[in-house]
């Protein structure tokens, strides 16, 4: 049977406001440097793991998935710039898990263990485990290699709203070749398309939703445009430029660019990043760049040249509100990259940019979100 199925995303409290409210943020930030680009570690010359940063992966977007049989519920972020999926396990004993849902294997009939080791390194530490296989239930897949985690990286991890991970990349950067999700359904026919797609809604309303299988015309308006996929590993674009007011202010030459579901924020080249920080007038205190509330309606579009097409992001959509204060949403990130550098496109984009992920094409379809 094949299937198109549509799996709800809750919007949930970033990690980022968790500490805020806690009084952690600052002690937080001085004791784990801010590193975004260490999740991209395909283009870092110091690891040969995929990596995940989880201070400002879209924490706000969680799923919920069961493992085994009976089904075990897990929630989990689903993150197109990573490739494992893996849940805590009752073999845990790290502070993290003590947190979270942990996977019992004894409870499932349909468990099957692997000698196989993996590790998933962080910005802040490793998450160490083993891989089996179970049956997910995202569509019924009776045959999910994941991983279960034995140690799991300290504090962040122990507040993160979600369990585990579910990556949606490619199998080139999965960690210890472990199949993914959605490279499993497709080798068991089990989506009608090689396709799966993203909407996120904006302003804490509800209806966020992925889309195994096909996606959906009711999530956006106008049509889809379609860019090839450069670099299989990551879900890698070519972007021709970045404008404010009709001037190029950064990629000028061409750069790569990411879609990244798990990643909440834009990111860029910092001196590039820093310019656009300066043309919108935001001001750098304690690690972040701070927005006057009040002076959104008088702020620029930031607009992303991509095979042709501009995605513009108005000031509404690039600033973060919380709690009273406004930070903006781009933030500088050093990744080597062949050409001009690496950007990521994370929620901020995919909030106002609908997002096709079609593994059948090697292609990022973008239409405007409703």
């Amino acid at each position: 049977v094949k299937w198109l199925a549509m799996l709800p995303l809750m919007k949930t409290k970033s990690l980022r406001a968790t500490l805020q409210e806690k009084g952690l943020l600052d002690e937080f930030l001085k004791k784990y440097p801010y590193d975004l680009a260490s999740k991209y570690s395909m283009y870092a010359q110091t690891f040969n793991e995929p990596m995940a940063n989880i201070m400002d992966v879209s924490i706000e977007y969680v799923a919920v998935i069961t493992l085994g049989t009976p089904p075990q519920s897990f929630k989990v972020l689903l993150d197109t710039g990573s490739s494992n999926l893996w849940v805590p396990s009752i073999y845990c004993s790290s502070q993290a898990c003590s947190n979270h849902q942990k996977f019992n294997p004894s409870l499932s009939s349909t468990y099957r263990a692997l000698n196989t080791a993996l590790q998933v390194a962080y910005g802040t530490g490793s998450m160490t485990g083993f891989l089996a296989y179970d049956t997910l239930t995202v569509i019924a897949d009776p045959n999910q290699m994941f991983g279960l985690s034995e140690t799991e990286p300290g504090t962040f991890l122990y507040y993160s709203p979600f369990d585990g991970i579910l990556g949606l990349a490619y199998p080139s950067i999965s960690a210890s070749g472990a199949t993914p999700v959605f490279d499993n359904m497709m080798n068991q026919g089990l989506v009608t398309e090689d396709v799966f797609a993203f909407y996120l809604s904006r302003d804490g309303a509800s209806g966020s939703v992925v889309t195994f299988g096909g996606y959906e015309t009711a999530y956006y308006t106008g049509q889809v445009n379609w860019i090839p996929v450069t670099v299989q590993g990551y879900w890698q674009i070519a972007m021709e430029n970045v404008m404010i007011n009709g001037q190029v202010v950064a990629c000028s030459q061409g750069c790569g660019a990411i879609v990244d579901s798990g990643t909440s924020l834009i990111a860029g080249p910092p001196s590039e990043i820093s310019n656009i920080q300066q043309l919108i007038g935001a001001q750098l205190y304690n690690n972040d760049y701070y927005i006057t509330c009040g002076n959104i309606p008088n702020m620029p579009d930031v607009t992303f040249t991509l095979n042709g097409i501009q995605y513009t992001l108005p000031a509404s959509a690039y600033v973060r509100q919380m709690n009273g204060y406004c930070t903006s949403g781009f933030q500088g990130m050093n990744l080597p990259s062949a050409n001009g550098g690496l950007w990521i496109l994370g929620d901020v984009f995919i909030r106002e940019y609908y997002a096709i992920f079609d593994r059948g094409n090697n292609l990022v379809g973008l239409a405007s979100a409703v």
